[in-house]
């Protein structure tokens, strides 16, 4: 089990290691000065050269890349100062000269815009994502598996029909379409008897209290997420019910006369979960990326908005950390689901 954890691991640095090599090269590419859009277009001449010089775009493409991954990596090699110690918060490994390598945290850098380190932006919009993805998630699986468990024991029935044609209303309808759909009907049109916002983030500013806690905000951008994982969810286990329902130990359990319940949620949906195991650890990390024209149509103060607002100003060092922490999240939990799916199931071999 451990050397195939590590195998997957293995996999993960590589398909990181692509991931920071394509992201680079694509940012680097795109038209566009960044330091003219840093100061406007009426900047002189020296403060678009202070610039350039201070985020490193005076250098060549391989110097920059090279810079880039140095940056990245978790031991680095830096000039051994008050302000390099301040900016990667280092563990000297080796130390020579005026230089060091040392052992640090990956630095993402800073946003052209703000000056703001690019880390801390991360760890303010993050959170917010992280709680708007796993709500709609959950929201998504509880409500997802009792509609398919539902669907399969009352197959052919009024109640697998009407189920069935929400599933594939689910999927039809894109997220930034559903999401338009239901601020405008229930944020505007019922707004009044909901108490629904059309747009608000997790957090609102009140005059006496501050920042407060406003959950009600989480209600249609969960609605809008959770919609496309809730039908595949739906689907997947109402197929998978129906499987397992036909196999012979199921017949066996009703001959024995187990109640229907205790077969249905007893032995029928224990077995019949390990797909939806698995579709579930999978969508939740796309649920974190998906989230972004959720967030903005929603006006929800998360990562999604924060890196679409970034691309509009070519503020690319915002842009580039985003991705890289969606990938690393994708990759880590693929890792997560692979060995959970061995522990799960022991009929997976672990050579695969």
């Amino acid at each position: 089990m451990w050397f195939y954890a590590l195998r997957k691991f293995g996999y993960g640095l590589a398909v990181m290691a692509g991931v920071v090599v394509v992201v680079f090269v694509l940012f680097n590419i795109l038209p566009g000065d960044p330091a003219r859009m840093t100061l406007g277009q009426r900047a002189d001449v020296q403060s678009l050269e202070a610039v350039r010089k201070e985020f490193g775009l005076d250098r060549s493409r391989p110097m920059q890349f090279v810079l880039f991954l140095n940056d990245l990596s978790p031991v680095g090699f830096h000039e051994d100062n008050k302000q390099t110690q301040e900016k990667y918060h280092y563990i000297r490994l080796i130390s020579y000269s005026s230089d060091v390598i040392a052992l640090k945290w990956p630095y993402l850098r800073r946003s052209y815009q703000t000056k703001r380190e690019v880390s801390t932006i991360l760890s303010e919009t993050v959170p917010n994502t992280f709680v708007l993805a796993a709500t709609a998630m959950l929201f998504a699986t509880l409500l997802g598996v009792l509609l398919g468990v539902l669907s399969a024991v009352h197959q052919n029935t009024w109640i697998d029909h009407a189920v069935n044609a929400f599933a594939i209303m689910g999927l039809s309808a894109p997220s930034f379409f559903a999401g338009i759909i239901i601020a405008w009907f229930f944020g505007f049109v019922l707004g009044p008897y909901t108490g629904l916002n059309m747009s608000g983030s997790l957090y609102s500013y009140d005059p006496f209290k501050g920042e407060v806690l406003t959950l009600k905000n989480l209600v249609l951008p969960v609605l809008t997420l959770g919609l496309r994982p809730l039908a595949i969810i739906v689907q997947l286990t109402r197929t998978t019910m129906l499987d397992i329902l036909a196999q012979d130990y199921i017949r066996t359990a009703r001959a024995k006369g187990l109640g229907r319940n205790a077969i249905i949620y007893k032995h029928a949906l224990k077995n019949a979960m390990n797909p939806v195991i698995t579709a579930i650890s999978g969508w939740f990390a796309s649920l974190l990326a998906g989230s972004f024209f959720v967030e903005y149509i929603f006006g929800y103060n998360g990562l999604g908005r924060a890196t679409v607002r970034a691309l509009e100003m070519s503020d690319f060092p915002v842009v580039m950390g985003s991705i890289l922490f969606i990938a690393l999240v994708f990759v880590v939990i693929n890792i997560f689901v692979d060995v959970l799916y061995v522990l799960v199931d022991p009929r997976v071999k672990l050579n695969n």
